[in-house]
Protein backbone atom coordinates (compact mmCIF):
# COMPACT_ATOMS: atom_id res chain seq x y z
CA UNK A 1 0.00 0.00 0.00
CA UNK A 2 0.92 3.48 -0.48
CA UNK A 3 3.04 5.65 2.40
CA UNK A 4 0.85 7.94 4.02
CA UNK A 5 1.34 11.24 2.14
CA UNK A 6 1.65 13.60 5.29
CA UNK A 7 4.96 11.18 6.57
CA UNK A 8 5.98 11.15 3.01
CA UNK A 9 5.47 15.38 2.07
CA UNK A 10 7.69 15.99 5.70
CA UNK A 11 10.49 13.96 4.71
CA UNK A 12 10.51 15.99 1.45
CA UNK A 13 9.82 19.72 2.98
CA UNK A 14 12.75 21.68 2.99
CA UNK A 15 14.57 22.94 5.83
CA UNK A 16 12.74 25.95 7.43
CA UNK A 17 11.83 27.91 10.83
CA UNK A 18 10.16 24.35 12.44
CA UNK A 19 13.01 22.15 12.41
CA UNK A 20 15.32 24.67 13.67
CA UNK A 21 13.05 25.53 16.49
CA UNK A 22 12.36 21.13 16.47
CA UNK A 23 16.22 21.07 16.88
CA UNK A 24 16.55 23.69 19.54
CA UNK A 25 13.92 22.05 21.73
CA UNK A 26 15.38 18.71 21.48
CA UNK A 27 18.93 19.96 22.47
CA UNK A 28 17.96 22.15 25.18
CA UNK A 29 16.32 19.06 26.75
CA UNK A 30 19.85 17.55 26.32
CA UNK A 31 21.54 20.12 27.47
CA UNK A 32 19.67 20.16 30.79
CA UNK A 33 20.41 16.49 31.40
CA UNK A 34 24.00 17.06 30.70
CA UNK A 35 23.90 20.12 32.88
CA UNK A 36 22.65 18.35 36.01
CA UNK A 37 24.97 15.67 35.43
CA UNK A 38 28.13 17.52 34.60
CA UNK A 39 27.62 20.54 37.06
CA UNK A 40 28.10 17.86 40.40
CA UNK A 41 32.06 18.20 40.13
CA UNK A 42 32.33 21.72 40.32
CA UNK A 43 28.92 21.56 43.35
CA UNK A 44 31.17 19.08 45.38
CA UNK A 45 34.33 21.06 45.45
CA UNK A 46 32.39 24.01 47.05
CA UNK A 47 29.89 21.23 49.46
CA UNK A 48 33.48 20.02 50.61
CA UNK A 49 34.98 23.28 51.35
CA UNK A 50 31.27 23.94 53.22
CA UNK A 51 30.88 20.93 55.00
CA UNK A 52 33.90 18.53 55.22
CA UNK A 53 36.26 21.51 56.53
CA UNK A 54 37.97 20.44 59.88
CA UNK A 55 39.00 24.45 60.43
CA UNK A 56 42.81 23.86 59.77
CA UNK A 57 44.69 25.63 56.98
CA UNK A 58 43.50 22.72 54.25
CA UNK A 59 40.31 23.29 52.43
CA UNK A 60 38.18 21.16 53.24
CA UNK A 61 37.46 17.85 50.63
CA UNK A 62 34.15 15.78 49.93
CA UNK A 63 34.98 12.02 51.03
CA UNK A 64 34.95 9.59 47.99
CA UNK A 65 32.04 8.12 49.52
CA UNK A 66 30.33 10.96 49.34
CA UNK A 67 31.19 11.76 45.88
CA UNK A 68 30.32 8.22 44.52
CA UNK A 69 26.92 8.05 46.34
CA UNK A 70 25.94 11.85 44.65
CA UNK A 71 26.97 10.39 41.38
CA UNK A 72 25.20 7.08 41.62
CA UNK A 73 21.86 8.21 42.58
CA UNK A 74 22.15 11.00 40.14
CA UNK A 75 22.38 8.47 37.57
CA UNK A 76 20.35 5.90 38.80
CA UNK A 77 17.74 8.17 38.88
CA UNK A 78 18.51 8.85 35.04
CA UNK A 79 18.17 5.10 34.41
CA UNK A 80 15.00 4.69 35.98
CA UNK A 81 13.17 7.95 34.18
CA UNK A 82 14.88 6.41 31.02
CA UNK A 83 12.97 3.72 31.07
CA UNK A 84 9.87 5.37 32.91
CA UNK A 85 9.41 8.07 30.57
CA UNK A 86 10.50 5.88 27.40
CA UNK A 87 7.52 4.00 28.21
CA UNK A 88 5.16 7.20 28.68
CA UNK A 89 6.33 8.59 25.16
CA UNK A 90 4.45 5.62 23.06
CA UNK A 91 1.56 5.87 25.53
CA UNK A 92 0.71 9.30 26.22
CA UNK A 93 2.44 10.86 22.99
CA UNK A 94 5.95 12.48 23.48
CA UNK A 95 5.03 16.11 23.68
CA UNK A 96 3.46 15.41 27.01
CA UNK A 97 6.04 13.42 28.11
CA UNK A 98 9.17 15.89 27.30
CA UNK A 99 6.87 18.78 29.02
CA UNK A 100 6.29 16.74 32.28
CA UNK A 101 10.10 16.16 32.30
CA UNK A 102 11.42 19.68 31.85
CA UNK A 103 8.84 20.83 34.88
CA UNK A 104 10.01 18.03 36.93
CA UNK A 105 13.67 19.34 36.21
CA UNK A 106 12.84 22.68 37.44
CA UNK A 107 11.36 21.24 40.36
CA UNK A 108 14.21 18.97 41.23
CA UNK A 109 16.95 21.82 40.34
CA UNK A 110 16.13 24.58 42.28
CA UNK A 111 17.61 23.84 45.62
CA UNK A 112 21.00 25.85 45.07
CA UNK A 113 21.48 28.57 42.71
CA UNK A 114 24.38 26.73 40.90
CA UNK A 115 21.70 23.48 39.95
CA UNK A 116 18.76 26.15 39.72
CA UNK A 117 20.53 27.97 36.43
CA UNK A 118 19.99 24.73 34.87
CA UNK A 119 16.17 25.35 35.20
CA UNK A 120 16.23 27.86 33.31
CA UNK A 121 16.37 26.47 30.05
CA UNK A 122 14.29 23.61 31.04
CA UNK A 123 11.17 26.30 31.77
CA UNK A 124 11.93 28.18 28.75
CA UNK A 125 11.81 24.59 26.55
CA UNK A 126 9.08 23.39 28.36
CA UNK A 127 7.10 26.44 27.09
CA UNK A 128 8.63 26.19 23.24
CA UNK A 129 7.79 22.39 23.41
CA UNK A 130 4.21 22.76 24.45
CA UNK A 131 3.53 25.27 21.75
CA UNK A 132 4.53 22.18 19.09
CA UNK A 133 1.88 20.07 17.78
CA UNK A 134 2.29 16.20 18.76
CA UNK A 135 4.79 14.91 16.15
CA UNK A 136 3.19 13.68 12.91
CA UNK A 137 4.11 9.99 13.05
CA UNK A 138 3.12 9.39 16.46
CA UNK A 139 -0.37 10.97 15.82
CA UNK A 140 -0.86 9.14 12.26
CA UNK A 141 0.79 5.78 13.32
CA UNK A 142 0.16 5.29 16.86
CA UNK A 143 -3.04 7.38 17.22
CA UNK A 144 -3.84 6.23 13.66
CA UNK A 145 -4.87 9.96 12.89
CA UNK A 146 -4.08 10.75 9.73
CA UNK A 147 -6.12 13.52 9.05
CA UNK A 148 -5.01 15.32 12.88
CA UNK A 149 -1.55 14.68 11.49
CA UNK A 150 -1.53 16.75 8.18
CA UNK A 151 -3.53 19.28 10.11
CA UNK A 152 -0.51 19.90 12.78
CA UNK A 153 2.18 19.74 10.34
CA UNK A 154 0.11 22.21 7.90
CA UNK A 155 -0.14 24.95 11.36
CA UNK A 156 4.32 24.57 11.51
CA UNK A 157 4.77 24.10 7.67
CA UNK A 158 4.78 26.32 5.01
CA UNK A 159 5.45 25.87 1.29
CA UNK A 160 3.69 22.38 1.43
CA UNK A 161 0.31 21.46 -0.43
CA UNK A 162 -0.93 19.85 2.22
CA UNK A 163 -4.12 20.17 0.86
CA UNK A 164 -3.89 18.53 -1.85
CA UNK A 165 -2.59 15.66 0.90
CA UNK A 166 -5.30 15.91 2.86
CA UNK A 167 -7.59 14.96 0.18
CA UNK A 168 -5.98 12.24 -1.25
CA UNK A 169 -5.88 10.61 2.48
CA UNK A 170 -9.70 11.23 2.49
CA UNK A 171 -10.20 9.67 -1.03
CA UNK A 172 -7.83 6.76 0.32
CA UNK A 173 -9.72 6.23 2.79
CA UNK A 174 -13.15 6.33 1.59
CA UNK A 175 -12.08 4.03 -1.04
CA UNK A 176 -11.04 1.17 0.96
CA UNK A 177 -12.41 -1.18 4.45
CA UNK A 178 -11.82 -0.14 7.69
CA UNK A 179 -7.61 -0.47 8.82
CA UNK A 180 -7.05 -3.25 10.50
CA UNK A 181 -6.78 -3.80 14.13
CA UNK A 182 -3.72 -2.51 16.16
CA UNK A 183 -0.67 -4.94 16.48
CA UNK A 184 -1.16 -6.98 18.98
CA UNK A 185 1.87 -8.16 20.28
CA UNK A 186 3.37 -6.37 22.84
CA UNK A 187 7.07 -5.28 23.97
CA UNK A 188 7.79 -8.77 26.12
CA UNK A 189 5.98 -10.98 23.55
CA UNK A 190 8.38 -13.58 21.23
CA UNK A 191 7.37 -11.86 17.91
CA UNK A 192 8.86 -8.72 19.82
CA UNK A 193 12.85 -10.18 21.05
CA UNK A 194 12.61 -12.07 17.33
CA UNK A 195 11.56 -8.82 15.49
CA UNK A 196 13.49 -6.36 17.17
CA UNK A 197 15.55 -7.73 20.01
CA UNK A 198 18.44 -7.75 17.93
CA UNK A 199 18.71 -3.94 17.34
CA UNK A 200 17.37 -3.21 20.72
CA UNK A 201 20.50 -5.07 22.57
CA UNK A 202 22.83 -3.72 19.77
CA UNK A 203 21.71 -0.43 20.62
CA UNK A 204 21.80 -1.47 24.41
CA UNK A 205 25.45 -2.61 24.32
CA UNK A 206 26.65 0.14 22.31
CA UNK A 207 25.64 2.69 24.33
CA UNK A 208 26.89 0.93 27.91
CA UNK A 209 29.91 0.73 26.29
CA UNK A 210 30.35 3.96 25.28
CA UNK A 211 29.27 5.65 28.21
CA UNK A 212 31.80 3.47 30.66
CA UNK A 213 34.96 5.70 29.21
CA UNK A 214 33.06 8.42 28.68
CA UNK A 215 31.86 9.33 31.99
CA UNK A 216 35.10 7.52 33.25
CA UNK A 217 37.28 10.21 31.28
CA UNK A 218 35.17 13.06 32.64
CA UNK A 219 36.37 12.03 36.16
CA UNK A 220 39.81 11.97 34.88
CA UNK A 221 39.79 15.52 34.58
CA UNK A 222 40.91 16.37 37.80
CA UNK A 223 44.56 14.89 36.77
CA UNK A 224 44.59 17.16 33.70
CA UNK A 225 43.48 20.04 35.69
CA UNK A 226 45.46 20.17 38.88
CA UNK A 227 48.49 21.61 37.32
CA UNK A 228 47.02 24.38 35.90
CA UNK A 229 45.42 25.92 38.26
CA UNK A 230 46.71 27.64 41.61
CA UNK A 231 46.41 25.05 44.85
CA UNK A 232 43.11 24.61 46.49
CA UNK A 233 44.82 25.97 49.69
CA UNK A 234 45.36 29.15 47.66
CA UNK A 235 42.31 30.20 46.70
CA UNK A 236 38.82 29.96 48.04
CA UNK A 237 35.58 27.50 47.41
CA UNK A 238 34.16 30.25 44.62
CA UNK A 239 37.19 30.02 42.77
CA UNK A 240 37.90 26.08 42.95
CA UNK A 241 34.93 26.00 41.54
CA UNK A 242 34.94 28.05 38.83
CA UNK A 243 38.69 26.50 37.61
CA UNK A 244 36.92 23.43 37.32
CA UNK A 245 33.91 24.55 35.19
CA UNK A 246 36.34 26.95 33.14
CA UNK A 247 38.40 24.11 31.98
CA UNK A 248 35.10 21.86 31.39
CA UNK A 249 34.32 24.70 29.05
CA UNK A 250 38.10 24.90 27.48
CA UNK A 251 37.14 20.87 26.91
CA UNK A 252 33.97 21.57 25.27
CA UNK A 253 34.70 24.23 22.79
CA UNK A 254 37.99 22.45 22.11
CA UNK A 255 36.61 19.34 21.40
CA UNK A 256 33.34 17.67 22.60
CA UNK A 257 31.12 20.48 20.08
CA UNK A 258 33.45 20.38 17.22
CA UNK A 259 33.26 16.18 17.63
CA UNK A 260 29.49 16.83 16.84
CA UNK A 261 29.88 19.45 14.13
CA UNK A 262 32.31 17.05 12.30
CA UNK A 263 29.69 14.23 13.11
CA UNK A 264 26.72 16.38 11.43
CA UNK A 265 29.11 16.41 8.14
CA UNK A 266 29.82 12.55 8.06
CA UNK A 267 27.43 10.93 9.29
CA UNK A 268 24.92 10.94 6.06
CA UNK A 269 27.99 10.47 3.95
CA UNK A 270 29.78 7.29 5.35
CA UNK A 271 26.99 5.94 7.22
CA UNK A 272 26.47 5.14 10.98
CA UNK A 273 27.81 1.97 11.05
CA UNK A 274 31.57 2.90 9.91
CA UNK A 275 30.88 6.72 12.18
CA UNK A 276 30.26 4.23 15.48
CA UNK A 277 33.26 2.17 14.38
CA UNK A 278 35.41 4.96 13.50
CA UNK A 279 34.58 6.92 16.69
CA UNK A 280 35.32 3.49 19.12
CA UNK A 281 38.93 2.82 17.52
CA UNK A 282 39.95 6.52 18.13
CA UNK A 283 38.54 6.53 21.22
CA UNK A 284 40.83 3.46 22.09
CA UNK A 285 43.77 4.62 20.67
CA UNK A 286 43.78 7.85 22.03
CA UNK A 287 43.17 6.13 25.80
CA UNK A 288 46.15 3.82 24.82
CA UNK A 289 48.23 6.90 24.33
CA UNK A 290 47.52 8.39 27.54
CA UNK A 291 47.91 4.85 29.47
CA UNK A 292 51.40 3.94 27.78
CA UNK A 293 53.35 6.29 28.70
CA UNK A 294 51.08 7.56 31.94
CA UNK A 295 53.78 6.15 34.99
CA UNK A 296 56.97 6.98 33.27
CA UNK A 297 55.96 10.59 31.66
CA UNK A 298 52.53 11.65 31.59
CA UNK A 299 52.15 11.86 35.71
CA UNK A 300 55.06 14.24 36.02
CA UNK A 301 54.34 16.29 32.97
CA UNK A 302 50.56 17.10 33.66
CA UNK A 303 50.59 20.14 32.28
CA UNK A 304 52.44 19.34 29.09
CA UNK A 305 50.33 20.36 26.09
CA UNK A 306 50.48 17.20 24.55
CA UNK A 307 48.52 15.41 27.65
CA UNK A 308 45.74 17.68 26.99
CA UNK A 309 45.59 17.41 23.36
CA UNK A 310 45.10 13.50 23.87
CA UNK A 311 42.79 13.79 26.69
CA UNK A 312 40.69 16.11 24.52
CA UNK A 313 40.86 13.82 21.46
CA UNK A 314 39.13 10.98 23.48
CA UNK A 315 36.49 13.44 23.88
CA UNK A 316 36.48 14.70 20.29
CA UNK A 317 36.61 10.70 19.24
CA UNK A 318 33.49 9.89 21.22
CA UNK A 319 31.72 12.88 19.66
CA UNK A 320 32.19 12.36 16.37
CA UNK A 321 31.12 8.40 16.42
CA UNK A 322 29.04 6.89 19.41
CA UNK A 323 27.89 9.66 21.12
CA UNK A 324 26.50 10.61 18.52
CA UNK A 325 24.92 7.59 16.65
CA UNK A 326 23.66 6.31 20.39
CA UNK A 327 20.84 8.68 20.04
CA UNK A 328 20.02 8.54 16.66
CA UNK A 329 19.96 4.57 15.59
CA UNK A 330 17.19 3.89 18.60
CA UNK A 331 14.87 6.75 16.92
CA UNK A 332 15.63 5.40 13.32
CA UNK A 333 15.31 1.61 13.97
CA UNK A 334 11.84 0.60 16.03
CA UNK A 335 8.47 1.17 14.72
CA UNK A 336 6.49 4.36 16.11
CA UNK A 337 4.75 2.75 18.69
CA UNK A 338 7.98 1.24 20.06
CA UNK A 339 10.23 4.31 19.50
CA UNK A 340 10.08 5.74 22.75
CA UNK A 341 9.94 3.30 24.77
CA UNK A 342 13.38 0.95 22.79
CA UNK A 343 15.09 4.92 22.75
CA UNK A 344 14.27 4.90 26.67
CA UNK A 345 15.57 1.36 27.34
CA UNK A 346 18.73 2.26 25.25
CA UNK A 347 19.46 5.20 27.17
CA UNK A 348 19.03 3.50 30.40
CA UNK A 349 21.96 1.09 29.30
CA UNK A 350 23.86 3.45 29.05
CA UNK A 351 23.50 5.27 32.49
CA UNK A 352 23.96 1.88 33.99
CA UNK A 353 27.49 2.05 31.94
CA UNK A 354 27.99 5.69 33.12
CA UNK A 355 27.35 4.34 36.79
CA UNK A 356 30.00 1.61 36.27
CA UNK A 357 32.85 3.73 34.61
CA UNK A 358 31.83 6.58 37.26
CA UNK A 359 32.43 4.98 40.33
CA UNK A 360 34.69 2.08 39.19
CA UNK A 361 37.08 4.42 37.80
CA UNK A 362 36.66 6.90 40.97
CA UNK A 363 37.74 3.99 42.96
CA UNK A 364 40.02 1.72 40.39
CA UNK A 365 42.47 4.54 39.61
CA UNK A 366 43.54 4.97 42.97
CA UNK A 367 47.02 3.32 43.62
CA UNK A 368 48.08 0.31 45.02
CA UNK A 369 50.29 1.67 47.54
CA UNK A 370 49.42 5.23 47.55
CA UNK A 371 45.61 5.67 47.36
CA UNK A 372 44.13 8.79 48.28
CA UNK A 373 42.61 9.72 51.43
CA UNK A 374 39.33 7.78 51.95
CA UNK A 375 39.92 5.69 48.91
CA UNK A 376 41.18 2.20 48.52
CA UNK A 377 43.49 0.73 46.58
CA UNK A 378 43.23 0.24 43.20
CA UNK A 379 45.01 -0.85 40.14
CA UNK A 380 46.81 2.73 39.38
CA UNK A 381 45.58 5.19 36.73
CA UNK A 382 47.56 3.36 34.26
CA UNK A 383 45.81 -0.16 34.01
CA UNK A 384 42.28 1.81 34.75
CA UNK A 385 43.33 3.47 31.66
CA UNK A 386 44.25 0.34 29.68
CA UNK A 387 40.59 -1.01 30.67
CA UNK A 388 38.76 2.11 29.22
CA UNK A 389 40.78 1.36 26.49
CA UNK A 390 39.73 -2.23 26.18
CA UNK A 391 36.55 -1.12 26.27
CA UNK A 392 36.31 1.07 23.48
CA UNK A 393 37.65 -1.97 21.49
CA UNK A 394 35.14 -4.10 22.91
CA UNK A 395 32.53 -1.44 21.31
CA UNK A 396 34.22 -1.54 18.05
CA UNK A 397 33.98 -4.99 17.67
CA UNK A 398 30.14 -5.16 18.63
CA UNK A 399 30.03 -2.76 16.00
CA UNK A 400 32.07 -4.98 13.58
CA UNK A 401 29.81 -7.67 13.27
CA UNK A 402 26.61 -5.49 11.57
CA UNK A 403 26.18 -2.56 10.28
CA UNK A 404 26.60 -0.66 14.02
CA UNK A 405 25.59 -4.15 15.70
CA UNK A 406 22.21 -3.86 13.27
CA UNK A 407 20.60 -5.52 11.12
CA UNK A 408 21.55 -2.54 8.36
CA UNK A 409 23.07 0.57 8.12
CA UNK A 410 19.85 3.50 8.00
CA UNK A 411 21.62 5.97 6.26
CA UNK A 412 19.59 8.26 3.76
CA UNK A 413 16.40 5.70 4.67
CA UNK A 414 13.08 6.88 5.74
CA UNK A 415 11.45 5.64 9.33
CA UNK A 416 8.80 3.93 7.53
CA UNK A 417 11.38 2.21 5.12
CA UNK A 418 12.80 0.81 7.97
CA UNK A 419 9.96 -0.64 9.48
CA UNK A 420 8.75 -1.78 5.85
CA UNK A 421 12.12 -3.84 5.27
CA UNK A 422 11.99 -5.33 8.82
CA UNK A 423 8.37 -6.26 8.10
CA UNK A 424 8.99 -7.90 4.80
CA UNK A 425 12.16 -9.33 6.47
CA UNK A 426 10.12 -11.36 8.82
CA UNK A 427 7.74 -12.65 6.40
CA UNK A 428 10.58 -13.66 4.23
CA UNK A 429 12.51 -15.66 7.41
CA UNK A 430 9.41 -17.74 7.44
CA UNK A 431 7.51 -15.71 9.90
CA UNK A 432 3.23 -17.13 10.28
CA UNK A 433 2.06 -13.89 11.18
CA UNK A 434 0.08 -12.36 8.30
CA UNK A 435 0.55 -8.66 10.37
CA UNK A 436 4.05 -8.50 9.58
CA UNK A 437 3.64 -8.09 6.00
CA UNK A 438 2.31 -4.62 6.89
CA UNK A 439 4.29 -1.52 7.75
CA UNK A 440 2.46 0.96 10.21
CA UNK A 441 3.10 3.32 7.12
CA UNK A 442 0.26 1.58 5.10
CA UNK A 443 -2.17 1.83 8.15
CA UNK A 444 -3.59 4.87 7.28
CA UNK A 445 -6.31 6.33 9.35
CA UNK A 446 -10.43 6.30 8.74
CA UNK A 447 -10.99 8.34 11.28
CA UNK A 448 -11.71 12.16 9.67
CA UNK A 449 -12.06 15.16 11.31
CA UNK A 450 -13.19 18.62 10.50
CA UNK A 451 -9.87 20.17 9.23
CA UNK A 452 -8.83 23.93 8.41
CA UNK A 453 -7.04 22.88 5.43
CA UNK A 454 -9.82 20.53 3.97
CA UNK A 455 -13.34 21.52 2.62
CA UNK A 456 -16.09 21.06 5.61
CA UNK A 457 -18.13 18.76 3.23
CA UNK A 458 -15.60 16.22 3.46
CA UNK A 459 -15.71 16.01 7.25
CA UNK A 460 -16.76 12.63 8.12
Amino acid sequence: MAPIGVLTALDQARTQYYHFKAIVIAGMGLFTDSYDLFCIAPVMKIVGRVYYSDGGARPGVTPPAVVSATVGVALLGAVIGNVVFGALGDRVGRRRVYGACLLLMCADLAWRIILMAGAVPAALTYYWRMSMPETARYTALVERDVVKATNDIGRVLADLDLGAVAEEEVAAALSRPPPPPRPSYGLLSRRFVRQHGRDLFACAAAWFLLDIPYYSSTLFQSQIYRPLFPAPGLINAFQEAFNVAKFQAVIAVASTIPGYFVAVLLIDRVGRRRLQMTGFLLMAVFLFALAGPYDGYWRDHGAHAGYIVLYSLTFFSANLGPNTTTFILPAELFPARFRSTCHGLSGAAGKLGALVGSIGFLWASQQKDGAAAGHLPGIGMMYALFVLGGICLLGLARGGRAPAGHRHDTMMRSLEENESDRAQTQVGDGGSDTEAAKSPASMESSHLSMSPILPARVSV
